[in-house]
């Protein structure tokens, strides 16, 4: 089992930055594939970000690509998400999440989740 606790949610003015912590325990957090995604109300969950296990693959939705990285510390267990030029429609609860294995944009290869934190964008 993996449990994972994600931090650093929050209300913000549109352009505006946050920074959003998932700190992971329970495996060996270098065999895990790490992923962020986001559910707005009345929406599916969808895709962000992900990395691999080593940090030097990443990929991103283009809803997001050039304002948002990704990025792992395997030292401390934890992977981040820096978001900058905040819009409201990034409004959402953001999931971060654990495969095994390669990254993966598919919410549905995932094995582990978190219990989500709100980052809210008033514009």
């Amino acid at each position: 089992q993996v449990q994972l606790v994600e931090s650093g949610g929050g209300l913000v003015q549109a352009g505006g930055s946050l920074r959003l912590s998932c700190a992971a325990s329970g495996r060996t957090f270098i065999s895990l594939a790490m992923g962020w995604f986001r559910q707005a109300p009345g929406k599916e969950r969808e895709f962000v970000a992900t990395i691999n296990r080593f940090g030097g693959t990443t990929y991103y939705a283009d809803s997001v690509t050039g304002r948002f990285a990704i990025s792992r510390d395997n030292a401390k267990n934890t992977v981040y998400l820096r978001m900058n030029s905040l819009k409201p429609e990034d409004t959402a609860v953001y999931y971060c999440a654990a495969k095994m294995g390669e990254a993966s944009t598919r919410t549905m290869n995932y094995e582990f989740w978190g219990q989500g934190t709100q980052v809210t964008v008033s514009s």
